[in-house]
Parts: structure tokens; sequence; C-alpha cells
């Protein structure tokens, strides 16, 4: 059982999968802990703010919207649905490119592909081979700024089996363009809203974070509550921001229940601190619970 301020949520027994994608604030590790929070049964599952899609993979809806307000990412997933043979080729061509060279020069020209003209291939590969897998990207003009990795690349013959696995997990899903507020809205009673945004604290350097208002994301929730829409949103918790707590009030009555995820230590503040000790950099994401 997980212990919630409103009372305890009952954990089911969820099968962890093997990401496809990196990605920050990826809920890969624990994405079974979350899918076990979530109702019995419900209609039709939404993931708005998609990122690696990790829950969505792990809870492999029947049928399910996962969209996203950025267009290189929502291509992969996309090509993933529609064409997996193609992203199995992006990935293999970008892989040889690197173990053909010298790998940092290789990454570099990669990534400079990428940033003359955001696409999906590139980022690809980039997002499986950049450093601690932090796809960052500078504020003012979307410029991806991750160094090269000091892992190596997963092999495409490995890689094309996640493909094919992951193409299993999304085999009900639709793949969307869209904004939060839009994708939300089509939402109806008995569907299910999990909603991992941008966290406010730590990702202003993420794409669309800098724009992103969680008031506004509030509000909808609520909405979505009134008819029938069932809502979970992680969220920050037990975290510092350098030397601040992080603290985020929530409107009294809007949530039923609030857990504790326990989610390690920090990939960004590991990124940010080069190598130095994290103690005390622990993460707790409050995941709420509008049932």
């Amino acid at each position: 059982m997980q212990l919630s301020l409103f009372g305890e949520v009952e954990a089911r027994s969820i099968e962890q999968r093997k990401q496809l994608l990196k990605w920050i604030g990826n809920k890969q590790r624990f994405a079974n802990e979350i899918v076990s929070c979530f109702p019995p049964t419900f209609n039709t599952y939404f993931e708005p703010f998609l990122g690696s899609g990790a829950v969505l993979g792990t809870l492999a809806p029947k049928k399910a919207v996962g969209s996203d307000i950025f267009d290189p990412l929502i291509k992969i997933w996309q090509a993933l649905k529609d064409d997996p043979e193609t992203l199995k080729q992006w990935y293999t061509k970008r892989w040889e490119e690197m173990t053909s060279g010298e790998k940092v020069e290789e990454y570099e020209k990669i990534k400079a592909s990428y940033n003359a003209s955001p696409n999906p291939a590139d980022l690809l590969f980039l997002c499986r081979s950049c450093y601690g897998g932090v796809v960052r990207f500078r504020q003012k003009d979307g410029y991806m700024s991750t160094p090269c990795g000091a892992h190596k690349p997963m092999p495409p013959k490995s890689f094309s089996h996640r493909v094919d696995n992951w193409k299993e997990y999304t085999e009900g899903t639709e793949f969307s363009l869209l904004d939060y507020r839009e994708a939300m809205s089509k939402a109806r009673p008995g569907d299910l809203i999990y909603c991992d945004p941008p966290y406010s604290h730590s990702q202003a350097i993420l794409y669309g974070a800098q724009s992103f208002n969680l008031n506004d994301l509030l509000d909808i929730i609520r909405q979505c509550k009134l008819r029938g829409v069932y809502v979970a949103l992680s969220i920050d918790g037990t975290k510092r921001s350098g030397n601040f707590l992080c603290d985020i009030p929530i409107p009294e009555g809007l949530f039923e229940q609030e857990v504790f995820v326990n989610v390690g230590r920090s990939m960004l503040k590991r990124f940010q601190m080069d190598g130095r000790t994290l103690e005390g950099e622990v993460v707790s994401d409050r995941l709420l619970l509008t049932y």
C-alpha cells in the first residue's frame, strides 16, 4: 500500500518497461508506481505532456491520446506508430556515423545538424547519446546544448528490438501535436488524464518550460474534474532548487489524494553539479489525484 495524506492508494503490480527515449524528468524507473495509483477502469487515456512516454508505455492502454507541443518529439512518436522501420533507420544511420569516426566530433555534427534544422531523426539519436539523457535547449532560441555522453549508445539491433516492443505498447495510441489545453479539452467523463508538466523550479532550461503556467493547468484540471474526468498530476514534492525548498501551493479541495513518490537523485541536478556529490538532493515527487 502507498501512503497518502488523504488515505491509502492500493498498489497494483505493473511490469517495468525499458525506455525508448531518454528525456529530462523521465518517469521510466517509477512509472509502474504511478500507474498503480490509476483507477482500475477508465475509458480513453490522455498524456498531454508526453516527453518520453514512460507512463504511457508502462500502462499500454487500449485507447489513448499522447500529445505534446514539441514538433520533432511528436514526429518521433508518429513514426513509431506509422513507420517503425524508418525510426530504426534514423537511429542506425547516426549510430554508424558516430562509431565510424571520433565519437565526440561525430556527435557534435549530429547536434549541429539538429540545431540548423530541428528534426525528429537527429533528436532521436541525440536523446539517447547525450550526457545523462538531459536533453536541454537554450531558452532564447531552442538551441540544443547538451554535450556528448560518456556512455556508448545502444547498438542498432538492441534499439530495433526496443522499437518493436514500444510499437506494441502504444498500439492503441494516437499521437498528436497539441497544446495541453486543447488535448485536455478532448477528455470526456470516465477518461483518465496523466499530467507530467515541466517542473517550475528546475526545468526553465527545457523546451516550453519558460511559458508554462501551473495555475492555468490547475484551472483546467478543475474543469476536467467537474465533468467527470479522472486526473493524476505529477508535481514538485520535496526537492531543492539551489537553496530553495520547492513547495508549491495547491488549491484546497481540487485533489482527493496525494502520494509521495521517491524518484531518487535529480538527473538535472547531477548535470548542473558536474559530478559533485548529490547527498541531500533526493527528489520526492507529489502525485496528486482528483479521485
